[in-house]
């Protein structure tokens, strides 16, 4: 029986051995192949970083050299053709050139950049969203009414990364509206917003008051009580 099992065992090797080679027949140009593609996909990936750290670098000298430039007008220019020659800056010296173009008083310019920055669909929506709002704030009452509202309204929603920013906005227009509820009511949205910064709640409070409403007293915090 020991003579039996051991010669099952030999023969079983054998066969996974041939069975082994008739795969590596088959199969091992496919094996090479995937061989290949891994280390050469390893020295892609590797080049791929090189490329983009490099690309990184030289577009954060590029932008370094752009703010070096005292002449706002002049520093608009050399950010415009950065957002052109260096992709990878494009979106940065786009806003940065809008900035630029505030400051040298180029508003249309600038709120043009911004138009088109909004509705860029290769832009990420936090972005797309920022030059909304940005847009908005720079135009204010010389935008169109029902423009300026729609425009905010998209950037108010719950989950809206500038919420409070877009609701300060919104109340603004409504009071030049002549809607001093409707203002104030997004002006408490604001204050009941756990997010909003201190210095928007600040101005919310101001505004409530401006315009006629009441604030609510802030909580003071309990008085410290002492034991025994």
């Amino acid at each position: 029986m020991h003579e039996s099992d051991s010669f099952i065992h030999e023969v079983s090797e054998e066969v996974r051995r041939d069975r082994f080679y008739a795969f590596l027949r088959r199969w091992g140009w496919l094996i090479g192949a995937v061989l290949v593609l891994i280390i050469g996909g390893a020295a892609v990936h590797e080049w791929r970083k090189a490329r983009m750290q490099a690309a990184a670098e030289a577009a954060g000298d590029a932008m370094r050299a752009a703010y070096l430039e005292t002449d706002p007008a002049e520093r608009a220019g050399r950010l415009g053709e950065i957002a052109v020659e260096i992709p990878e800056a494009a979106v940065l010296a786009r806003f940065a050139e809008a900035g630029s173009r505030i400051e040298a008083g180029e508003r249309d310019a600038a709120a043009a950049l911004l138009a088109e920055l909004s509705t860029d669909g290769g832009v990420s929506d936090l972005y797309r969203q920022l030059a909304a709002l940005q847009r908005v704030m720079l135009l204010g009452a010389d935008l169109d009414a029902s423009e300026r509202l729609a425009a905010l309204e998209m950037l108010t929603g719950a989950e809206a990364p500038f919420r409070p920013l877009a609701l300060e906005q919104r109340a603004l227009a409504r009071i030049d509206a002549g809607d001093a509820e409707a203002a104030q009511s997004d002006l408490q949205a604001i204050l009941d917003d756990p997010a909003a910064p201190e210095q928007v709640r600040a101005r919310a409070r101001q505004l409530i008051v401006a315009t006629g409403g009441e604030v609510a007293p802030v909580d003071a915090a309990p008085a410290a009580t002492v034991d025994g």
